[in-house]
Protein backbone atom coordinates (compact mmCIF):
# COMPACT_ATOMS: atom_id res chain seq x y z
CA UNK A 1 0.00 0.00 0.00
CA UNK A 2 2.96 2.45 0.49
CA UNK A 3 4.14 1.78 -2.62
CA UNK A 4 1.14 1.92 -4.21
CA UNK A 5 0.77 5.66 -2.00
CA UNK A 6 3.94 6.78 -3.25
CA UNK A 7 3.00 6.20 -6.98
CA UNK A 8 -0.07 8.00 -6.83
CA UNK A 9 1.80 11.17 -5.45
CA UNK A 10 4.07 10.60 -8.31
CA UNK A 11 2.06 10.87 -11.17
CA UNK A 12 -0.18 13.54 -9.08
CA UNK A 13 2.92 15.58 -9.18
CA UNK A 14 4.22 14.95 -13.04
CA UNK A 15 0.11 15.49 -13.77
CA UNK A 16 0.41 19.44 -12.17
CA UNK A 17 3.50 19.78 -13.88
CA UNK A 18 1.94 18.86 -17.15
CA UNK A 19 -0.64 21.61 -16.55
CA UNK A 20 2.12 24.13 -15.88
CA UNK A 21 1.84 24.17 -12.23
CA UNK A 22 4.59 26.10 -10.40
CA UNK A 23 7.68 24.57 -10.59
CA UNK A 24 8.80 26.14 -7.65
CA UNK A 25 6.27 26.01 -4.78
CA UNK A 26 6.35 27.53 -1.61
CA UNK A 27 6.73 24.83 1.26
CA UNK A 28 6.75 24.53 4.83
CA UNK A 29 8.60 21.86 6.98
CA UNK A 30 8.47 21.06 10.86
CA UNK A 31 12.32 20.81 12.04
CA UNK A 32 12.50 18.69 15.75
CA UNK A 33 15.42 18.67 18.06
CA UNK A 34 15.14 15.73 21.03
CA UNK A 35 17.23 15.89 23.46
CA UNK A 36 18.03 12.75 26.34
CA UNK A 37 18.21 14.33 29.88
CA UNK A 38 18.44 12.27 33.27
CA UNK A 39 14.80 13.95 33.59
CA UNK A 40 13.24 12.50 30.05
CA UNK A 41 13.28 13.50 26.82
CA UNK A 42 12.77 17.33 25.99
CA UNK A 43 11.85 18.16 22.69
CA UNK A 44 11.63 21.87 20.82
CA UNK A 45 10.41 22.23 17.11
CA UNK A 46 9.99 25.16 14.56
CA UNK A 47 7.93 25.51 11.31
CA UNK A 48 9.86 26.90 8.47
CA UNK A 49 8.71 28.27 5.44
CA UNK A 50 10.75 28.17 2.43
CA UNK A 51 9.67 30.37 -1.33
CA UNK A 52 11.14 29.86 -4.53
CA UNK A 53 12.06 31.22 -7.51
CA UNK A 54 13.86 30.26 -10.46
CA UNK A 55 16.09 33.57 -11.51
CA UNK A 56 18.52 34.14 -14.33
CA UNK A 57 21.81 35.78 -12.80
CA UNK A 58 24.37 37.72 -15.05
CA UNK A 59 24.06 38.69 -19.08
CA UNK A 60 23.13 35.44 -20.23
CA UNK A 61 19.52 34.33 -20.49
CA UNK A 62 20.32 30.93 -20.33
CA UNK A 63 21.71 31.45 -16.96
CA UNK A 64 19.49 29.56 -14.23
CA UNK A 65 19.50 29.42 -10.99
CA UNK A 66 17.24 29.04 -7.50
CA UNK A 67 16.73 31.71 -5.87
CA UNK A 68 15.45 31.05 -2.18
CA UNK A 69 13.45 32.91 1.02
CA UNK A 70 13.41 31.14 4.34
CA UNK A 71 10.67 32.12 7.22
CA UNK A 72 10.88 31.36 10.50
CA UNK A 73 12.83 30.85 13.53
CA UNK A 74 15.84 28.23 15.61
CA UNK A 75 14.28 25.82 17.30
CA UNK A 76 14.58 26.45 21.61
CA UNK A 77 14.55 23.20 23.70
CA UNK A 78 14.37 23.76 27.19
CA UNK A 79 16.50 21.80 29.46
CA UNK A 80 17.34 21.77 33.51
CA UNK A 81 18.98 24.66 35.41
CA UNK A 82 16.49 27.11 33.04
CA UNK A 83 19.81 26.14 29.94
CA UNK A 84 18.29 26.16 26.66
CA UNK A 85 19.48 24.97 23.62
CA UNK A 86 19.14 26.19 19.91
CA UNK A 87 19.42 25.03 16.88
CA UNK A 88 20.24 27.83 14.09
CA UNK A 89 18.70 28.26 11.03
CA UNK A 90 22.42 27.81 9.60
CA UNK A 91 24.99 25.21 9.53
CA UNK A 92 28.89 24.94 10.00
CA UNK A 93 28.75 24.95 6.20
CA UNK A 94 26.00 26.46 4.59
CA UNK A 95 24.42 29.81 5.64
CA UNK A 96 21.59 29.08 3.81
CA UNK A 97 21.24 25.65 5.53
CA UNK A 98 17.19 26.19 6.46
CA UNK A 99 16.59 26.91 2.90
CA UNK A 100 18.85 23.88 1.38
CA UNK A 101 17.80 20.94 3.89
CA UNK A 102 14.42 19.58 2.36
CA UNK A 103 15.92 19.89 -1.51
CA UNK A 104 18.73 17.21 -0.12
CA UNK A 105 16.25 14.94 1.11
CA UNK A 106 13.68 15.29 -2.48
CA UNK A 107 13.71 12.36 -4.62
CA UNK A 108 15.59 12.70 -7.77
CA UNK A 109 13.86 11.39 -11.05
CA UNK A 110 15.87 10.73 -13.94
CA UNK A 111 16.08 12.84 -17.06
CA UNK A 112 15.11 15.94 -15.01
CA UNK A 113 16.08 19.68 -16.49
CA UNK A 114 18.31 21.92 -13.68
CA UNK A 115 14.19 23.84 -13.30
CA UNK A 116 12.39 20.64 -13.04
CA UNK A 117 13.75 19.43 -9.82
CA UNK A 118 12.51 21.96 -6.95
CA UNK A 119 8.78 20.67 -6.89
CA UNK A 120 10.33 17.10 -5.85
CA UNK A 121 10.09 18.25 -2.31
CA UNK A 122 6.23 17.54 -2.46
CA UNK A 123 7.13 14.10 -2.90
CA UNK A 124 8.90 13.76 1.18
CA UNK A 125 6.65 11.78 3.02
CA UNK A 126 6.76 11.12 6.52
CA UNK A 127 9.40 12.35 9.25
CA UNK A 128 13.11 12.00 8.28
CA UNK A 129 16.36 12.11 10.61
CA UNK A 130 18.88 14.59 9.44
CA UNK A 131 22.36 12.58 9.11
CA UNK A 132 25.27 13.50 10.98
CA UNK A 133 26.76 15.17 7.82
CA UNK A 134 25.18 14.58 4.39
CA UNK A 135 26.85 12.10 1.55
CA UNK A 136 29.24 13.44 -0.50
CA UNK A 137 28.63 15.89 -3.06
CA UNK A 138 30.04 16.61 -6.51
CA UNK A 139 33.53 16.48 -6.12
CA UNK A 140 33.89 15.11 -2.66
CA UNK A 141 31.98 18.07 -1.21
CA UNK A 142 30.77 16.64 2.61
CA UNK A 143 28.26 18.97 4.48
CA UNK A 144 26.97 18.85 8.07
CA UNK A 145 23.53 17.64 8.09
CA UNK A 146 22.73 19.33 10.98
CA UNK A 147 22.18 23.28 12.38
CA UNK A 148 25.03 24.90 14.36
CA UNK A 149 23.59 23.97 18.19
CA UNK A 150 24.17 26.83 20.72
CA UNK A 151 23.72 28.00 24.45
CA UNK A 152 24.21 30.82 26.41
CA UNK A 153 25.37 31.17 30.12
CA UNK A 154 23.12 34.08 29.98
CA UNK A 155 19.72 34.34 27.91
CA UNK A 156 19.88 37.93 28.20
CA UNK A 157 23.58 38.45 27.28
CA UNK A 158 24.10 37.74 23.42
CA UNK A 159 27.96 37.50 23.86
CA UNK A 160 27.46 34.83 26.21
CA UNK A 161 27.04 32.66 23.56
CA UNK A 162 28.74 29.04 23.36
CA UNK A 163 28.98 26.84 20.52
CA UNK A 164 27.41 22.91 21.35
CA UNK A 165 28.75 19.88 20.36
CA UNK A 166 26.03 17.95 18.92
CA UNK A 167 27.99 14.37 19.32
CA UNK A 168 28.85 15.79 23.37
CA UNK A 169 25.79 17.78 24.87
CA UNK A 170 27.29 16.56 28.45
CA UNK A 171 30.50 18.83 27.82
CA UNK A 172 28.14 21.43 27.84
CA UNK A 173 24.67 20.44 30.15
CA UNK A 174 26.15 17.74 32.37
CA UNK A 175 26.13 14.19 32.08
CA UNK A 176 23.33 12.13 30.96
CA UNK A 177 22.47 15.07 28.31
CA UNK A 178 22.92 13.61 24.50
CA UNK A 179 21.23 14.61 21.35
CA UNK A 180 18.49 12.02 20.69
CA UNK A 181 18.18 12.92 17.13
CA UNK A 182 17.38 15.66 14.88
CA UNK A 183 14.27 15.04 12.09
CA UNK A 184 12.19 17.36 9.52
CA UNK A 185 8.76 17.06 7.86
CA UNK A 186 7.10 18.71 5.79
CA UNK A 187 3.73 20.23 6.84
CA UNK A 188 0.96 22.86 6.27
CA UNK A 189 1.14 23.97 10.11
CA UNK A 190 1.96 28.17 10.76
CA UNK A 191 5.34 29.32 10.81
CA UNK A 192 6.89 29.30 14.24
CA UNK A 193 7.31 32.93 15.77
CA UNK A 194 7.70 34.66 18.85
CA UNK A 195 11.48 33.73 19.95
CA UNK A 196 12.07 37.26 20.71
CA UNK A 197 10.47 36.84 23.56
CA UNK A 198 13.17 34.42 24.67
CA UNK A 199 16.07 37.10 23.38
CA UNK A 200 14.96 40.34 24.08
CA UNK A 201 17.80 41.83 22.48
CA UNK A 202 17.32 40.46 18.72
CA UNK A 203 16.26 44.02 17.79
CA UNK A 204 19.41 45.24 18.40
CA UNK A 205 21.27 42.91 16.63
CA UNK A 206 19.61 43.13 13.61
CA UNK A 207 22.67 44.82 11.56
CA UNK A 208 25.65 44.11 14.33
CA UNK A 209 27.03 40.29 15.06
CA UNK A 210 27.88 39.90 18.74
CA UNK A 211 30.99 40.80 18.69
CA UNK A 212 29.89 44.18 17.85
CA UNK A 213 30.67 43.77 13.98
CA UNK A 214 28.42 45.14 11.05
CA UNK A 215 26.47 42.37 9.39
CA UNK A 216 27.64 43.59 5.97
CA UNK A 217 30.67 41.52 6.11
CA UNK A 218 31.82 38.48 7.91
CA UNK A 219 35.30 37.83 9.15
CA UNK A 220 36.43 34.31 8.11
CA UNK A 221 39.59 34.72 9.70
CA UNK A 222 38.56 34.48 13.29
CA UNK A 223 37.47 31.13 15.60
CA UNK A 224 35.32 33.63 17.73
CA UNK A 225 31.56 32.50 17.63
CA UNK A 226 30.82 36.23 18.28
CA UNK A 227 32.05 37.04 14.91
CA UNK A 228 29.47 35.09 13.11
CA UNK A 229 26.16 35.19 14.84
CA UNK A 230 23.58 37.82 14.66
CA UNK A 231 19.37 37.89 15.30
CA UNK A 232 19.18 36.93 11.67
CA UNK A 233 20.64 33.19 12.85
CA UNK A 234 17.72 33.34 15.16
CA UNK A 235 14.88 34.34 13.45
CA UNK A 236 14.50 35.79 9.79
CA UNK A 237 12.25 38.44 10.91
CA UNK A 238 15.34 40.11 12.75
CA UNK A 239 17.93 39.66 9.42
CA UNK A 240 19.50 42.62 7.82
Amino acid sequence: MAGMARAVVVLVALALAACGADPTPTYRYRVTVEVETPEGLRTGSSVIEVRQKLVRPGSSPGNLAIERRVRGEAVAVDLSGGRTLFALLRSEDERDWAGNVMQYLAPEIAGEKFNEKFDNVLLIEGEHELPRHWPPFAGGLVLSGYPILVTFDDLADPTSVALVDPDDLAATFGEGVSLKRITVQMTDDPVTAGIEKRLQWMDRYRHNHFDGTSTVSEDMTTDDLRAHLSSGAFSTEFAR
